[in-house]
């Protein structure tokens, strides 16, 4: 805990380790496989030098939390639109998580525009949050989420594997990136804990995870570009103080059947995974 990979061990090519440092000191630890699970930003992948086929949805995301109080509105995932902004409200029980979203490159502006500002635009999208905004007294209660979709063409090196988003960073939307890096990391235990225990380990191993993996995540890839230019690019381009709601989201929304593949994709995958013990 607390150490920085600041370069990767390699003997004849296969990587076998990293070197790393602390606060107090620089050391190296060696291993048959190296996981690089370091999140979007991955060090590990920049030192193995792969590099990410990127897209760029046109959205910033700032996230922030409100307070509950006692006779609050009822719980569950809430939308609102209007002005070129949308704002995404999730239950945390004790909590509301809130997404502001607005189009890509604006961030100066809406800061420059002041906390006050800020207060307002969100009451403007949800009137019941009158309250709750007032809380919000610096810019240290955001977090600046810079919304980006990516892909690595290929997930492995000899004695190399990487998972989540050091492998694929996924969008915002339908909040699936820590589903998927789990689900990787539940394929990659069942397919590498036996030759570790043995003490060998094949690349063909590594290229397996990534295949069992590839195809649910470019599936969710791209539902979520689908929902960003059918539904959130329109709404981000408008200057309309409320936004027609697509026909087919709408029908998504009402019909049982249809309602409820949505959440079964964003909380089991294309393919449940489960560990096999």
């Amino acid at each position: 805990m607390g150490a920085n990979v600041y370069d990767l061990i390699r003997e004849n090519g296969p990587v076998r380790g990293v070197r790393y440092q602390t606060s107090e000191t620089q050391a190296e630890i060696r291993a048959l496989l190296t996981v690089g699970a370091d999140g979007r930003h991955s060090r590990v992948r920049q030192l193995a030098g792969v590099a990410p086929v990127k897209t760029s949805p046109p959205m910033d995301v700032l996230w922030f939390k409100l307070p509950k109080f006692g006779a609050d509105m009822d719980g569950g995932v809430m939308g609102f639109f209007g002005a070129g902004r949308i704002l995404v409200v999730l239950d945390r029980f004790d909590h509301w998580q809130v997404a502001f979203v607005f189009p890509k490159g604006q961030y100066q502006q809406v800061r420059a525009a002041g906390i006050a500002a800020m207060r307002q635009a969100i009451v403007a999208l949800e009137p019941r949050f009158t309250e709750h905004v007032e809380t919000l007294r610096e810019w240290q209660d955001f977090t600046l989420l810079s919304v980006e979709s990516s892909r690595c063409p290929r997930w492995h090196q000899p004695g190399l594997l990487l998972i989540g988003d050091a492998a694929h960073v996924m969008s915002p939307v339908g909040g699936v990136g820590i589903n998927y890096a789990i689900q990787d990391a539940v394929v990659a235990a069942n397919l590498l804990a036996r030759p570790l225990l043995d003490g060998r380990l094949e690349e063909q191993r590594l290229a397996e995870v990534q295949r069992q993996r590839e195809f649910p995540t470019r599936f969710i890839q791209r539902f979520q570009t689908m929902m960003q230019q059918r539904v959130l690019t329109p709404a981000l381009a408008s200057t309309q103080t409320s936004v027609q709601i697509p026909g087919f989201l709408r029908l998504l929304v009402r019909v049982p059947l249809l309602r409820d593949l949505p959440p079964r994709l964003i909380g089991y995958g294309v393919r449940r995974v489960r560990v096999e013990v």
